[in-house]
């Protein structure tokens, strides 16, 4: 526990150098955005991925308009943001983790544990013409009451499919609370009649009792309306909060590639119950890789987005080679 607050009081110092000022005032847009997204590793381009480690994430959020916060809020967004156009997002997330032989009732010690989480997500956000900064909190529960064994195996059962069946296995009930922060900046390369070239570079990272890492990623992108988001996100790890959209064309596109880097000094789904010595665990590796490549467009209020994924292994006695997902996210304006 000394060395996690040790880790906590890291990110905190540097998530207070993230936090600085930009001055520029980005276009108002009163409506609301709803956000369904589903991560899946059976949507892969590599053969033999699905239904191990990251095997399914899903999300629902919601992202206010533009400047209509209460008081507090708006108080407290501006001293952790500084000066900008302000939203907020509320959401809720699960993920679900698997070993790579899920047929086995006892999976091997060697192998990532079966475990998943149920989350709450509460972020500020903060844009000015070049940088989106998010700032929040994620709370829930990593165990039984995270409900992967009941989805997981529930939709397996309904589409006949074989059931996974180590889960009397996976991690204990234990609570989550996550603090996090990040900052996306928008570079504009080039710009010839409305079509673009951009870069993102980003910073992010947490700190909780779920994962505690930080973050260092960069997106290149072409297409036409560039300055209407700050570019696609995952469910996982890395910066939150950016379902946020306003066209500044009437179709607004992108096709985009990235890289991006972790420092993880902590993962419960990896190294087990915080406060259970006989939990299972693997050892994490400290530094994970990934790459990104996807498209996205914007139209009518509506955004629709995919990318694949590719990861470096997360744990020492992981399969060699990358890993591979599939994440499809559709927002909503009303």
């Amino acid at each position: 526990m000394k060395r996690q607050a040790v880790y906590f009081l890291s990110a905190t110092g540097i998530f207070g150098a993230i936090a600085a000022s930009a001055q520029a005032t980005p276009l108002q847009d009163p409506n609301g955005i709803w956000t369904l997204q589903g991560e899946n590793d059976a949507v892969s381009t590599l053969k033999g991925t699905s239904d191990r480690y990251y095997t399914s994430g899903l999300r629902f959020n919601w992202t206010s308009g533009t400047d209509n916060l209460p008081k507090p809020f708006h108080d407290v967004n501006k001293f952790l943001l500084g000066d900008g156009v302000q939203r907020i997002s509320l959401g809720v997330q699960q993920l679900i983790f698997t070993p790579s032989d899920t047929q086995n009732p006892n999976p091997s010690p060697s192998d990532r544990p079966y475990s998943s989480l149920l989350l709450g997500t509460v972020n500020f956000i903060n844009d000015t013409d070049l940088s989106r900064s998010v700032a929040g909190i994620q709370f829930g529960i990593m165990g039984p009451g995270g409900l992967g064994r009941q989805l997981q195996n529930g939709f397996h059962g309904a589409i006949g499919d074989t059931k996974n069946l180590g889960w009397h296995h996976q991690l204990a009930n234990q609570p989550i609370f996550q603090v996090q922060m990040g900052r996306i900046w928008r570079l504009p390369l080039v710009n010839f009649h409305g079509f673009g070239a951009d870069i993102l570079p980003a910073i992010s990272g947490a700190a909780g009792d779920y994962r505690t890492y930080g973050d260092v990623a960069g997106t290149f992108r072409i297409g036409e309306g560039l300055n209407s988001d700050f570019g696609n996100s995952t469910i996982g790890p890395g910066l939150d909060g950016t379902d946020a959209f306003t066209a500044t064309t009437p179709v607004a596109w992108y096709l985009y590639g990235g890289v991006e880097g972790q420092a993880v000094a902590y993962d419960a789904t990896l190294q087990g119950n915080t406060i259970r010595s006989n939990s299972p665990h693997v050892s994490k590796t400290w530094d994970v890789g990934e790459i990104h490549a996807g498209v996205a467009i914007m139209w009518h209020g509506v955004r629709l987005s995919y990318s694949q994924n590719w990861q470096t292994a997360q744990f020492d006695t992981a399969k060699a080679g990358l890993f591979n997902y599939g994440s499809l996210k559709l927002s909503v304006k009303f």
